[in-house]
């Protein structure tokens, strides 16, 4: 506490620090520019990166007293319009921030848009080639799949990274009314629908697997939020933006969630065994969707086939 005033301070955790350590000061430097745009967020105080004064670099912001949809204990309360209108403000604040123009704000240089899609697709390829503890045929093929299918970006944006309920704050005397958008570690430029293919990915029918595993997924706990293809339907509307090849960007995040669990598979094994085979049926439940939903899209290279003329 300063005075009047309750603060947070943010530094990396405990422990080993790893290579992106100072990715405080990344969520310091885009919430700080993003003060005044339309965008919540916690107002920031002050960041030091000499790490010799706590232990690593880290900044101080005022302290949010707000609710996080996490589970589904913190949304059950809401009516059916709250539940709904909250979903539509989610949306919307996302559609906003891909709208905000990156070097307006001062965050021209904070990533390499160009080629950004594919880029993630042989980074998430080289992180199950990392984290795998066996053979999987089918992430194998979805890897392939989505090799082929890369769209063309859609321009450069600044994306989140991690954009779900359980990263944002809401008023606790207006339920639908959002307080902040938090955990910005992980914001880039790239491209847009890389943020809107998680957030479906959650809603959708892989956000029902995750559920039937015990993982929160607030949303599906009040039948007041609007289902998969609302929320994709009012993202459209909102921000302008061509959802052709959303397909693409859920499959992708479905692999991301995929090799995500894989690494947890293998800490889990060496720290709790017994909790090993349900995570690693997680694995295999994801990698089974993420096939299913590249069979199923209107992307013929999703579904298998190459593009005409594409080299064999």
């Amino acid at each position: 506490r300063c005075g009047p005033h309750d603060l947070v301070v943010r530094r990396p955790p405990l422990g080993p620090v790893l290579e992106t350590a100072n990715d405080v000061l990344r969520e310091h430097r885009v919430q700080a520019a993003l003060a005044g745009s339309g965008i919540p967020v916690a107002r920031m105080v002050a960041s030091e990166d000499d790490p010799t004064v706590l232990g690593a670099p880290f900044y101080v912001m005022e302290m949010l007293d707000g609710v996080v949809y996490s589970d589904a204990d913190a949304v059950r309360h809401l009516d059916i319009a709250e539940a709904r209108d909250a979903t539509w403000e989610l949306i919307d604040t996302l559609a906003r921030l891909h709208a905000v123009d990156p070097q307006q704000v001062g965050l021209g240089d904070l990533g390499r848009p160009d080629g950004f899609t594919a880029r993630q697709v042989r980074r998430w390829q080289r992180q199950w080639g990392a984290a795998k503890q066996r053979e999987l045929p089918a992430i194998d093929e979805v890897a392939a799949r989505l090799e082929r299918a890369v769209p063309v970006d859609d321009g450069p944006a600044i994306v989140h990274g991690d954009y779900s309920f359980n990263n944002t704050m809401w008023h606790r005397d207006q339920p639908a009314r959002m307080q902040a958008v938090l955990d910005w570690e992980m914001a880039t430029l790239g491209d847009a629908l890389t943020d809107v293919g998680m957030l479906a990915t959650y809603w959708g029918p892989v956000g029902e697997l995750l559920w039937r595993n015990r993982v929160a997924q607030p949303h599906r706990a009040n039948p007041g939020f609007p289902d998969v293809d609302a929320v994709l339907e009012r993202y459209a509307r909102t921000s302008g933006r061509d959802l052709e090849a959303i397909d693409f960007y859920r499959v992708l995040a479905t692999f991301k969630l995929a090799v995500i669990s894989e690494g947890a598979h293998a800490r889990v094994a060496r720290a709790a065994p017994e909790r090993a085979p349900a995570v690693r049926a997680t694995v295999d439940t994801l990698a089974a969707a993420a096939l299913d939903l590249a069979a199923a899209s209107s992307l013929p290279e999703l579904r298998g086939r190459r593009r005409s003329g594409a080299n064999p």
